[in-house]
């Protein structure tokens, strides 16, 4: 089973890829299961009483958030080795989390080392079009990732966790840029990365 990593900032267009990645693993009759990160820590955060919704775990204190990481983690291993061999998983996640004590490394040694990836993907794309995207999305509450430079200074630490985790377990780390208007293109180039 090969383990694909696809970060990116709130309002970047993973779930939106990661549709597309799924749509095509579909009619290729590929064994794979996309995971959202942060619907395991959700989960766990649920049942501790810590949150009553996604965008208040990232105000946890950060060995909360620690702890519901590593919860997660192991998770998300288990459920892909049901896979096979031949089987790949995609793991919706960040590679770096703004939290008010600073930056957060989403996949720190501890996570990365249970996951193991083959390769951790940075959806990237212009930071108007994440602002705009953001406002369209009435689920959630993004208002501390609303401002061009907080998110362009999000996206470089996010490549700088990404490479770090990556050194840690011998991943490639590929920089795949969401176009506006055809989420497919970025679907396939995360494809062809992981065959």
């Amino acid at each position: 089973m090969k383990i694909g990593i696809v970060t990116g900032i709130p309002g970047v267009g993973k779930t939106t890829v990661l549709s597309k990645v799924s749509e095509i693993l579909k009619e290729n009759k590929v064994r794979f299961k996309i995971m959202n990160y942060g619907d395991y820590m959700l989960n766990s955060a649920l049942q501790g009483q810590y949150v009553s919704n996604r965008d208040e775990m990232r105000k946890l204190p950060l060995s909360t958030q620690r702890e519901l990481q590593l919860i997660a983690a192991k998770k998300i291993v288990e459920e892909s080795i049901t896979l096979g061999e031949e089987g790949i998983a995609f793991v919706d996640t960040h590679a770096i989390i703004k939290t008010p004590s600073g930056y957060l490394p989403g996949l720190p040694r501890h996570i990365v080392e249970i996951l193991s990836p083959r390769v951790i993907f940075l959806l990237e794309s212009d930071p108007q079009n994440i602002i705009n995207r953001q406002s369209k999305d009435r689920e959630r509450i993004r208002s501390d990732y609303n401002d061009i430079n907080v998110i362009s200074e999000t996206m470089d630490f996010a490549r700088y966790a990404a490479v770090a985790s990556a050194v840690l377990v011998g991943a490639s780390v590929k920089v795949v840029n969401n176009r506006e208007g055809d989420p497919s293109i970025a679907a396939k180039e995360i494809i062809s990365s992981m065959s």
